[in-house]
């Protein structure tokens, strides 16, 4: 099975560097504003939602309807990646980025319009799951399609460091969630937990009007333009997945499976357990969030201009041993109640994850062919996202209840670094290969202009 990093025939446009800039802000900015969505869910879902969609349970259970709510979002994204990958694969790259940028920030405005548990009964936590599983829909198609255009767009040698920009999306993301939610909350003070906490939601209206302005104007795909000339797009493109690239699909669930079991632990149970469980202030926990998202924001182009110069499995596989590393001491620091230990924590976990999150953009690109790429990319990052980050909350809250501690969840996160590694070890031969197809690829087109 094999995958080549681009198709066959003359070399594709070359990308100016002004332009090379526009698209990486469009992917940044789209990659953002999901970000913002999921964590003012997430953060929502930890904080507020177990006593206005789930009164009637204890506080523990409650919490557990409320993540397994946030994980309804995740399950529906493979459902979305199939759907969004066939049209990017066969239509445009561009036009579905634009779909899923826009009905992702409105599932999230209508969730800032939901009627609570004491206004329409049991009514209330099923429009919310519903609305949870349409966004979960449109996000199948953001990140990948994302991911794809700029790096599509990179020249060889630069197809991680500016594929990061994308990745830096999800820290910028969570810096506007968690400072929309601390803001919201000193404003509104007591009345946050009845109706301040909309007030983040309804506040993706202006990011999705942001967000449309830069990517309506960036040029489709080179290589999707090249596809379309040539007339090699496919009828049914998720068929050449699995006839020519299967063993690709499941390296890519697992690298994401394992990187996502951790990342949203840090991100969504640490809101709940850090100030329920162990009692820290809420300010304290939301404002480590934002210093390790500052801390993960500079971390990924670090590691993309890493994997860029060293390889990426190597740099990316050297993040996902600091989560083995990592899983207990990141535990043990929370559980001293000690505020210091709290940053520390957060912000280590942030910043080493960034080693396996920052070169993912150009690592996933190469596992699959142009012609079934957009389905390729969709399907694996976001199985892997199911598995990993959309169970991860439930399954934490889960192993607190069992092991009465922390040590289960622990051992959970060990075993995420693990599955990673798995992953990069089976497609290490790939990734290398497709980096050096692309190499001599963009080598046949005009010298272009060094970016940033």
């Amino acid at each position: 099975m094999t995958a080549l990093a681009s198709g066959n025939g003359a070399p594709t446009r070359p990308t100016s560097p002004d332009e090379m800039r526009r698209i990486a802000l469009a992917g940044a900015f789209g990659t953002g504003i999901e970000l913002y969505d999921f964590l003012v869910f997430g953060l929502a879902a930890g904080l507020v939602f177990p006593h206005l969609f789930f009164p009637h349970s204890d506080p523990l259970t409650g919490t557990l309807a409320s993540f397994m709510a946030f994980g309804a979002g995740f399950i529906s994204r493979p459902l979305g990646g199939i759907i969004f990958g066939h049209f990017g694969d066969r239509v445009s790259r561009k036009t579905m980025l634009v779909i899923t940028l826009l009905a992702t920030g409105t599932c999230t405005v209508c969730m800032g319009l939901l009627p609570t548990y004491q206004t329409i009964g049991a009514l209330a936590p099923v429009l919310l799951v519903t609305l949870r599983v349409l966004q979960g829909v449109f996000m199948g198609g953001e990140q990948s399609g994302a991911f794809i255009m700029v790096a599509e767009h990179a020249p060889a040698g630069r197809k991680a460091f500016l594929g990061a920009s994308v990745t830096a999306g999800s820290p910028i993301g969570s810096l506007l969630g968690i400072t929309s939610f601390q803001v919201v909350a000193m404003i509104t003070g007591s009345a946050f937990g009845v109706w301040g906490w909309r007030i983040p939601f309804l506040a993706s209206a202006i990011l999705i009007a942001i967000g449309l302005y830069v990517r309506v104007g960036i040029s489709e795909s080179p290589e999707f333009e090249k596809l379309q000339a040539e007339s090699r797009t496919r009828k049914v493109p998720i068929a050449g997945v699995f006839g020519h690239a299967l063993v690709f699909l499941v390296a890519g669930i697992l690298v994401n499976l394992g990187f996502n079991q951790f990342i949203f632990i840090v991100n969504s149970f640490t809101t709940s357990y850090a100030a329920k469980t162990v009692g820290f202030q809420q300010t304290d926990v939301l404002l480590s969030g934002m210093a390790g998202s500052a801390g993960m924001l500079v971390a990924v182009f670090v590691a993309g201009r890493l994997a860029d110069r060293f390889g990426m499995v190597r740099v990316m596989a050297t993040g996902a041993l600091f989560q083995v590393v990592w899983a207990f001491p990141y535990f043990w620091m929370l559980n001293s109640g000690n505020v210091a230990q709290l940053y520390l924590a957060v912000v280590s976990a942030y910043i080493g994850l960034s080693f396996t999150f920052g070169p993912m953009a150009a690592y996933y690109v190469s596992l699959f062919r142009p012609e079934h790429r957009y389905s390729g990319v969709a399907l694996s990052y976001n199985l892997g996202a199911v598995l990993g980050g959309g169970l991860s909350p439930s399954i934490a809250t889960a192993l607190l209840r069992h092991f009465h501690g922390s040590s289960g969840i622990s051992l959970y996160i060990a075993a995420g670094g693990l599955v990673t590694l798995i992953g990069l070890a089976i497609s290490a031969h790939q990734v290398r290969r497709a980096s050096r197809a692309a190499a001599l690829e963009d080598a046949a087109q005009p010298a272009q202009a060094a970016i940033g």
